[in-house]
């Protein structure tokens, strides 16, 4: 049988996607950053051959152990074009370089496997995961996560008129004729939230370079409403990264007050300057620390009205838009990271004053990094106690049952996995009666 070979454009593509996928297989970073690094080696690439070749790797990323199994071992270029065929729709026929090859292709079944393996993670994520996720629950729990998320949007509260409720400035803008291209309809819990049904690329929009719109996903915004802001207070958010929930803690203030973002790269809270001045908000200070154990910490005890603890986490509650995750994370990683988590929640504590609100908050599925860490912290620290999650939220109009503590799955949710806790410190009968 005579070779045909693939379209032009086609071979091209799945080549460049095999080199990108050997280079990601490493797991020497995220993938994100990776694939970044890749397309800038590659300038003459369009967007349609970089839309491909991210879109290959994701699927490749998200079903590893089902594309090793049906394709006998790691092979970059067995794993692109067993990805093509098996998820992606790509009939055998179009792909492959030889008789040899397309005949394997138009082989190919999906199996029907079992335990980690058929939910394509590593096997001590199953072990991590007993007592954090039901176990009845994982194979709709695996299902979600193997699926890539939507595009979740958030609304900025400081475009609406002043003391207009979340949810009807929300709904106002999507009705306005500036909305009209979106394509975008509410997110069924966050108040702020829109979910965007159509592909572009946002961060060049103009309701994004105008400050209506960021890049947030549901979840994260919930996480942010439940330190519940008000203007002229001292708000710290302790571990602000690039300032996604900065920006909705300021605008919930009405940029009156004073917002902290603390961190420990100075680099992420140049971005955040960016944002904040795109978003109009006037009131944000960025400061960053060398460690949760920084002098300035100690300055500050009992100074701040509300702090925010987003800490650093395994992210598995990430894995549909960081599929690569779960292949770079160790138990190792995580135990370290629950040491860290404990140690940054104790430093943060003590920026609270009396009566004030502590959230602690994760993108993580894992108990050990969640509830625990709760359970943990209020046995060690008697004047803290528990607020109820969902009281809070119910009050900005974001109407989920949660319960007391927030714990976001996403094939419950359909969000990212987010875990939250409130905890207030308690006010002694010396203060109360002064």
């Amino acid at each position: 049988m005579a070779t045909r070979p693939l379209p032009p454009p086609l071979r091209g593509r799945v080549a460049t996607a095999t080199e990108a996928l050997g280079v990601l297989l490493k797991f020497e970073g995220p993938a994100d950053g990776v694939l970044t690094g890749f397309y800038r080696h590659r300038r003459h690439m369009g967007g349609q051959d970089r839309a491909f070749v991210s879109e290959v790797v994701y699927t490749v990323m998200r079903r590893l152990r089902t594309l090793e199994h049906v394709a006998g071992a790691r092979d970059p270029r067995r794993l692109v074009l067993a990805a093509l065929t098996l998820f992606l729709g790509v009939p055998p026929a179009e792909l492959g370089d030889s008789a040899e090859e397309r005949t394997w292709l138009r082989s190919l079944r999906l199996p029907e496997l079992t335990g980690p393996v058929g939910f394509d993670w590593p096997d001590w994520l199953a072990e991590r995961l007993v007592g954090s996720v039901p176990e009845a629950e994982w194979p709709a729990l695996a299902h979600a996560l193997q699926q890539p998320p939507p595009l979740d949007l958030r609304f900025n509260p400081l475009k609406a008129e002043p003391g207009v409720p979340l949810r009807e400035a929300r709904d106002t803008f999507l009705k306005s004729f500036k909305a009209l291209p979106l394509e975008a309809t509410p997110t069924p819990w966050s108040p702020l939230g829109l979910r965007v049904h159509q592909r572009f690329t946002l961060q060049r929009h103009p309701l994004v370079q105008e400050g209506w719109l960021e890049i947030q996903d549901e979840g994260s915004q919930l996480l942010s409403l439940l330190v519940e802001a008000q203007a002229g207070e001292r708000v710290v958010d302790f571990c602000a990264g690039a300032g996604g929930k900065t920006l909705v803690l300021g605008a919930l203030m009405q940029s009156k007050g004073r917002l902290l973002a603390l961190d420990v790269l100075e680099k992420r809270l140049e971005r955040l300057r960016i944002r904040t001045n795109r978003a109009g908000l006037s009131n944000v200070q960025t400061h960053a620390i060398e460690s949760e154990n920084d002098a300035w910490l100690k300055r500050h005890v009992g100074k701040f009205d509300r702090v925010l603890v987003d800490a650093p986490c395994s992210g598995l509650g990430t894995l549909r838009r960081n599929p690569d995750m779960k292949w770079r994370v160790t138990p190792a990683e995580v135990d370290r990271m629950v040491g860290l988590q404990a140690s940054i929640l104790r430093s943060a504590a003590r920026l609270v004053r009396p009566g004030g609100r502590l959230v602690y908050g994760t993108c993580s599925l894992l108990a050990a990094e969640n509830g625990d860490q709760v359970d943990a912290f209020l046995q060690a620290h008697e004047d803290f106690e528990e607020a109820d999650c969902e009281a809070i939220l119910a009050r900005q109009g974001a109407l989920l049952s949660t319960g007391r503590r927030l714990a976001l799955v996403p094939h419950r949710h359909q969000t990212d996995g987010f875990f939250a806790a409130v905890l207030t410190r308690k006010v002694s009968p010396e203060v109360a009666t002064a």
